[in-house]
């Protein structure tokens, strides 16, 4: 009685042979050096190299979406352009309410200086005589009161009333009975009206102006009274 394993060697010929083993048979093909190998190992590392390859594939797939995430979240922090011009308005808004803050706050005049059209007027606490009044105005960049109109002169008397006599930059120094005020020009025929009754009478070496009661008064210019200076107001038209 033939083998059997030893007759299915004789039909795949003489080029052909099989091998067994304890696990299975494996063919080859004698002499061609080809051995497909169908084992266990193989067949575990081929997954192995299949699972490697998809793992990578998932890494770069978690950072390109980790990378697109940053990007929409940096966009969506970017401000429309309605946004953008909203904003705009609402600091355009509030410049202009800072403007009209700064407008209230600027004063034409210093704070111990009084505002009337569009000059300032510095009313002394202290008493000098004409001459030393002058130059206490001309110290802070004004002049002794010259008054220009019947609008002026009625602010003027009242605010001084009740001061008590107070000396004006109006004198005849230079020439008695002609009045001059101290820029040069002449006392308006229109503003002579506003002598006390009687005045201007020289009694005494009279030679400066003062506001007096209701109305100017000469009198010694070496008696200390009262004084009055004038200057321009500033301008706040920059911040309007």
């Amino acid at each position: 009685m033939s083998n059997p394993k030893e007759s299915k060697a004789q039909q795949l010929g003489p080029l052909d042979e099989e091998e067994l083993i304890p696990g299975g048979t494996r063919y080859f093909i004698k002499g061609s050096g080809f051995q497909p190998t169908y084992g266990p190992k193989n067949i575990a590392g081929s997954l192995g190299h299949g699972s490697i390859a998809l793992a990578l594939k998932l890494l770069f797939l978690l950072f390109f979406s980790a990378v697109l995430v940053a990007v929409l979240v940096k966009v969506s922090k970017v401000p429309s352009y309605q946004e953008q011009r909203q904003a705009k308005q609402k600091i355009n808004k509030e410049m202009m309410q800072l403007k009209t803050e700064i407008g209230h706050l600027c004063r034409p005049c210093s704070w111990d200086w009084t505002f009337f059209q569009r000059n300032c007027y510095f009313f002394s606490n202290s008493k000098l005589n004409w001459s030393a009044s002058v130059t206490a105005c001309q110290k802070m960049g004004a002049q002794l009161v010259v008054i220009k109109d019947p609008e002026e002169q009625n602010f003027l008397q009242l605010s001084s009333k009740n001061r008590g006599p107070t000396w004006m930059g109006l004198s005849d120094l230079k020439k008695e009975g002609i009045w001059k005020w101290l820029d040069g020009s002449h006392l308006w025929y229109r503003l002579l009206k506003y002598w006390l009754p009687g005045e201007p009478n020289n009694e005494g070496q009279e030679h400066c102006a003062e506001f007096r009661g209701d109305g100017w008064n000469d009198d010694n210019c070496e008696l200390e009274k009262f004084w009055i200076c004038k200057k321009l107001a500033a301008s706040c038209s920059e911040v309007q």
